[in-house]
């Protein structure tokens, strides 16, 4: 159950609009001041409008359940989903309320446990899954948990508030240990790597295989390293950041190139003249699909992970239908963070590269804002709360 609204500092809009939804703010938080108390207070940054987040307190989460696990809050990841949020105030049907608090890729230190709690223990350094299955529904069953039919997920509204909190709680099956040998940097990237592993996992064998990855930011790059701790060694890199494209060379790929300076659809084939087995599209465009369509060999597959601002692809029907070509959706992850923490600690996969910039908890909105215009070659901003 989400906290009450919480009390905001400053003066803020009265009335927002989100798809004919208006919702009168500043009443909801005086509402909500009148049944909470001053004490045991946390902070929270909250979306509160379109391209607005600010710091507010809410009263701090407690132990309910018996499998209930306390969390303080160490490092916050910005996602791209969690940018969706901020400046359209949803994502497809997925519409924020305000005020909302966001964030789902978080690590931190276990300050409590329920009573029934026997997977981690009061001062352990966790990692923590963002999604909360129900575990009785007919996915479940099939052990796809990742669709739940009643999911809960950090930092998605209607379902849960995020993690951009001093303190959470969490089911003991969201909180994963780990070994001293991870950072907590480490610890809250491992939840985007699990996505670009889930991904790998459902792809193709990639030993010898033409790879394609189609946007290189925090998931492009997620797909590169489990893809490389697979076997994979044959890489055709693009996005439109070139401090991106540095790291992908830095990664060791086969090719890059910006797809708004020069025809890499082209200098692809001039590479593979047979083309690629499987292409990765990790940035949500358009152009991206045409492009990986075109690069695809018969009977390739194409893997569609980014989460685009419109609501329907297009796809080239006489391509498609000639190359026979196998297309699949990557939702999320199943069952992937234990494993790629696994690959974090073994050496395996090494993420050092992917965070770029860091901010103190108080200056959120400005990691929001550099990776909403991507800016200064950012690939990951990370939020600090110490």
């Amino acid at each position: 159950m989400s906290p009450p609204f919480p009390k905001i500092s400053g003066k803020i809009c009265l009335r927002l609009c989100v798809d004919n939804q208006s919702i009168n703010i500043e009443q909801e938080i005086k509402r909500s001041q009148k049944n909470s108390t001053n004490s045991n207070q946390m902070k929270a940054m909250v979306l509160t409008g379109i391209r607005r987040i600010e710091m507010a307190e809410f009263p701090a989460p407690k132990i309910v359940e018996s499998t209930d696990v306390l969390i303080k809050m160490k490092v916050v990841g910005v996602c791209g989903s969690d940018v969706h949020y901020y400046i359209n105030g949803k994502i497809g049907s997925q519409v924020v309320l305000y005020p909302f608090p966001v964030g789902h890729e978080g690590a931190g230190e276990v300050m409590e446990v329920g009573s029934a709690v026997t997977r981690v223990k009061k001062g352990d350094r966790i990692a923590i899954e963002p999604a909360m299955p129900c575990g009785e529904c007919d996915q479940c069953k099939a052990d796809r948990p990742h669709t739940c039919r009643k999911l809960r997920f950090l930092g998605c509204p209607n379902q849960a508030d995020g993690c951009l909190t001093e303190y959470i709680v969490m089911p003991e099956e969201s909180c994963f240990p780990v070994s001293d040998i991870l950072t907590y940097t480490e610890a809250a990237i491992s939840e985007p790597l699990a996505i670009g592993l889930y991904a790998v996992n459902q792809s193709i064998p990639l030993e010898g295989a033409t790879i394609g990855i189609l946007g290189f930011g925090p998931i492009g790059m997620s797909v590169l390293l489990s893809a490389k701790a697979k076997g994979g060694n044959n890489f055709f890199v693009t996005d439109l950041v070139p401090e991106r494209l540095q790291i992908a060379k830095e990664c060791g790929v086969v090719y890059t190139g910006n797809p708004e300076k020069t025809n890499v659809v082209a200098e692809v084939k001039a590479i593979e003249p047979l083309l690629l087995d499987v292409v990765f599209e990790c940035c949500g465009k358009q152009e991206a699909i045409d492009q990986a369509v075109e690069l695809l060999k018969p009977g390739g597959k194409l893997m569609i992970i980014g989460i685009p601002e419109f609501d329907r692809w297009s796809f080239p029907v006489d391509q498609m239908r000639h190359k026979e070509i196998c297309v699949q959706n990557v939702r999320r992850q199943n069952h992937s963070l234990e494993e790629t923490l696994e690959l974090l600690e073994s050496g395996k996969v090494d993420a050092g590269k992917m965070p770029t910039h860091r901010f103190p908890f108080a200056r959120t909105r400005e990691a929001f804002d550099l990776v909403t215009a991507y800016k200064d070659g950012v690939m990951k901003a990370m939020i600090d709360f110490d």
